[in-house]
């Protein structure tokens, strides 16, 4: 059964705690992405290896596996996008369709360990890239089409939030 699509604008993170897992964007010290990102990786492995990381909680809920693998994948969308802010003058970030990507790359079939390796490199990459970002560079900017604009600091922090909060949704 398909999902029903994630429709919000995220980007209040930035500005108020969230109420669900309690990550406070706002508080992220730019220094911390890197470790923090380190270690929401390492915590995907166990969640991957429990047998039951395929399926979902619910017919309204994406399984352990499928939150993973959206996971990897925005790791690397965010590694792309700050690519682009320190590449580029206030580049237009293309848009990713989430839950359309879910279902064409079918999170849910794919191999558990395969999807922990990549998560782990995903992270890692982005996470070398976010630490290798001098300061004067932190104020760079990019922005998305519906109008939401992100400096590399506020790009780091809101990017962050998105690896906590869904290691909280399978915590359970």
């Amino acid at each position: 059964m398909p999902i029903t699509p994630d429709t919000k604008d995220w980007t209040w993170v930035l500005e108020h705690p969230c109420p669900e897992c309690g990550f406070s964007a706002a508080d992220l010290d730019y220094d911390d992405v890197p470790a923090l990102v380190r270690a929401n990786a390492a915590a995907w492995a166990p969640v991957l290896a429990r047998p039951d990381a395929a399926v979902r909680p619910d017919a309204a809920t994406w399984s352990a596996l499928e939150y993973a693998a959206h996971v990897r994948d925005v790791f690397r969308i965010f590694d792309t996008r700050l690519s682009l802010i320190l590449g580029e003058d206030d580049p237009l970030f293309a848009n990713w369709d989430q839950d359309a990507t879910a279902v064409a790359e079918r999170y849910n079939e794919q191999d558990p360990q395969a999807v922990a390796a990549q998560l782990a490199a995903a992270a890692a990459a982005v996470a070398d890239n976010f630490a290798a970002v001098p300061p004067a560079d932190r104020q760079r900017t990019g922005r998305r089409s519906d109008g939401a604009r992100f400096s590399v600091t506020t790009l780091a922090q809101y990017f962050a939030h998105d690896p906590t909060h869904h290691l909280y949704d399978v915590a359970g």
